[in-house]
């Protein structure tokens, strides 16, 4: 049971100037009573207010006495875990210099750890008065329509738990989503769907432990907004990107309310060897441009939390597509941005991040720099730098598109390798280098700056796009939900229906369409780099081919547990156990035999005649099939077979080889001998092993 302490609220608080700390921003539970830290460089004064425990009625309202460093703070004593509080900040409202201070704007502290209510739309949230232009002042108070931080206790029994660091060569991430894994999940008790409780149950982890997921990947779960413009549409923000406080958690994922849920469910994933990393958005919040809402940083500090231009700072300066920039190249910002990552690794435990649009973080005077303040903390961090990080290196800024421009510990998002693959199974000509390229874990992208083969996050199908199943199923998106007449979302889906738009009850089109998606699969599975696979693409999750479902929180995005294919769902935990039982991924990308070094894999290209690769096999754009053998540091040997094109025979090596996955079998899970030729199906994909010796 937990004990919550609220302030007696019937005098008004004094602070204790003795054991105010400026070292430590946010509302800090210090045993007796909380400390309070704010930063805003421009501030005049700084306002805290004290709610009741509803957060709908301001009880107190007094100034943080002491400032240093641009930091405002003072210590309350009595205040304890459960105080429900917000602030608001004075200073000069001048936009065209880049300042928008309005206290008439309850904000929410960035260091809030647990939020209370939410974002209740209407134009008071607006530090301008709608209506007239940004140069405008409202004087309407914002806090009925705020949600409030709450002053939470960070104690609690880990009992033992600590990050589990597996091993990038061991690692399976599977990308999902908290709501959408549990809402429809039969085997989850109802009143615990789309929770993290609900995640944390036994059904969701004995899947992922089922197909040799080694590694959950959750899409946002920070606070974000649900946005006006889609909630006057009776549309909802479903994928959570559009951050509110990068320290709290989305209260709706809370059963309880509380943060320790989380806790709880880090601690049973742990315990069953899954680490959990967070899909984070440190390149801009939900506030938007300069005709955006006053919630927290901008009626903070404006001019240091967001990049603004610099011809007319009035305005945001846009590198994401969402209005505003987050302005990490400023030290008190990158602080934050430090801070919340740490808490999340020391305080809750999870086991590392993927960053959203990761080259705005790089982003300096000059552009993106791969050495920028951000990329250069995190690499010396002793925290940060030792857990996994993963990229989206590219935004959609000038130069934004980094792809292999990271510099180690940073593992990346490979799109090349999504879309390659794709083009090679939809039989597009001249596809072998490219798939070859892919299968080797993209050395061109990533086989330099000391980078191991591990660095390239392969994947045909993430939360944004097509599913790996309407890659099969759709010519073109339908998007119709989103309520934007199907204009929104890209029209780049190297997708092919088959024969049929969406579903359909054609055998030959389902048989069709099964293969190529576990060809797929098998590539992403076979290939050297991280095998990523989005949350559903397991059991055929379709979307009905909207590829931009961010506002669909409903059965579209939901995934459909009881229609799922447990066809495909074995042939994942088959690919999934093949590559761990043979370590078939290096840390060292594979050379030729006559460069490679000792203890160096090492990688040959077969034609199915058997005999190696030639320049004009390379060049011949109708070929369709390729063999790859890799012979790993263990002596061991690995060839693998694709054929995205019609039934053909491939020769094998010299010598005995054991059949271990066939793709084009009803279970692709083999095990048996086979030498000479072997009959490699249309659309299908297999790997044999032999050990050393053996020919």
């Amino acid at each position: 049971m937990i004990v919550i302490f609220m302030l007696d609220m019937s005098s008004p608080p004094v602070f204790d100037l003795s054991q105010g700390r400026s070292d430590t921003l946010g509302a800090e539970f210090m045993g007796e009573g909380t400390n309070f830290a704010l930063f805003s460089e421009n501030a005049t004064a700084v306002e805290l207010c004290l709610f009741d425990e509803s957060g709908k009625k301001e009880m107190h309202r007094v100034r943080l006495p002491e400032m240093e460093g641009g930091i405002w703070f003072g210590y309350l004593p009595g205040v304890m875990p459960g105080q429900v509080y917000g602030y608001r900040v004075h200073g000069p409202y001048a936009p065209a210099e880049g300042h928008r201070f309005n206290p008439n704007k309850l904000l929410l502290d960035p260091y809030a750890r647990e939020l209370r209510g939410e974002i209740i739309w209407d134009d008071a949230l607006h530090g301008y008065t709608i209506g007239k232009d940004d140069l405008s002042y409202d004087e309407r108070d914002s806090a009925p329509f705020m949600p409030k931080g709450v002053v939470v206790d960070s104690q609690f029994d880990w009992d033992s738990d600590r990050a589990l660091r597996t091993s990038w060569p061991q690692t399976v991430i599977y990308e999902g989503h908290v709501k959408g894994m549990t809402q429809l999940h039969p085997e989850v008790p109802e009143d615990i769907r789309g929770t993290f409780r609900g995640l944390g149950s036994d059904a969701v982890i004995d899947h992922l432990k089922k197909i040799g997921v080694t590694t959950l990947e959750l899409l946002p779960i920070h606070a974000f907004a649900n946005d006006r413009y889609l909630v006057e549409k009776d549309l909802s923000n479903y994928w959570g990107y559009s951050t509110l406080s990068f320290f709290a958690p989305h209260a709706p994922y809370l059963h309880s309310g509380q943060i320790r849920e989380v806790k709880e469910t880090i601690r049973r994933f742990h315990k069953a060897g899954i680490e959990v990393i967070l899909d984070v958005v440190f390149n801009h919040t939900c506030e938007g441009s300069e005709l955006g809402q006053t919630l927290s940083f901008r009626g903070i500090d404006n001019a240091s939390y967001y990049l603004l231009s610099p011809e007319d700072p009035r305005h945001s300066f846009d590198t994401t597509g969402t209005g505003n920039t987050l302005n990490v190249a400023h030290p008190m910002v990158l602080r934050m941005v430090m801070d919340s990552l740490r808490y999340w690794v020391q305080v809750m435990h999870v086991d590392g991040f993927r960053f959203d649009l990761a080259s705005t973080l790089g982003r300096e005077s000059e552009g993106f720099e791969r050495d920028g303040s951000f990329f250069n903390a995190i690499r010396q961090d002793p925290i940060l730098s030792g857990i996994k990080l993963i990229a989206e290196p590219w935004d959609v800024g000038d130069g934004g598109y980094q792809v292999g421009g990271y510099r180690w510990p940073f593992r990346e998002w490979n799109d090349k390798f999504r879309d390659d693959t794709r083009a090679f199974w939809r039989r597009d000509p001249g596809m072998l280098g490219a798939v070859s390229e892919r299968l080797s874990g993209s050395p061109v992208q990533f086989n330099h700056s000391h980078r191991p083969a591990t660095s390239s996050i392969n994947f045909v199908a993430a939360h944004d796009g097509f599913t790996l199943w309407d890659t099969v199923s759709y010519n073109d998106k339908h998007n119709e939900a989103n309520g934007e007449d199907n204009r929104d979302g890209h029209g780049h889906n190297i997708s092919d229906n088959l024969g049929a738009e969406g579903p359909s009850d054609d055998e030959a089109i389902d048989t069709a369409r099964l293969r190529r998606v576990r060809g797929m699969l098998a590539t992403v599975f076979l290939s050297q780099g991280v095998p990523m696979i989005l949350g559903g693409d397991e059991m055929g999750h379709s979307q009905s081919g909207n590829n931009n479902a961010y506002c669909q929180d409903n059965e579209i995005s939901w995934l459909d547990w009881a229609n799922g294919r447990a066809d495909l769902t074995r042939s994942v935990e088959a690919l999934a156990a093949f590559r761990s039982e043979v370590s078939l991924a290096c840390s060292r990308f594979a050379d030729r035999p006559d460069e490679a070094a000792e203890g160096q894999p090492v990688s040959h290209w077969l034609h199915a005649r058997g005999d190696d690769m030639t320049d004009g096999d390379w060049s011949d754009e109708e070929m369709r099939s390729v063999g790859m053998l890799l012979k790993l540091p263990s002596g061991a040997e690995v060839l693998i077979l694709l054929n995205s094109g019609n039934d053909i025979e491939f020769t094998l090596p010299e010598g005995e080889w054991q059949l271990r996955i066939d793709t084009t079998r009803p279970e692709i899970a083999c095990d048996e001998p086979v030498s000479g030729q072997v009959p490699l199906g249309w659309q299908g994909v297999m790997a044999l092993t032999r050990q050393a010796g053996n020919i």
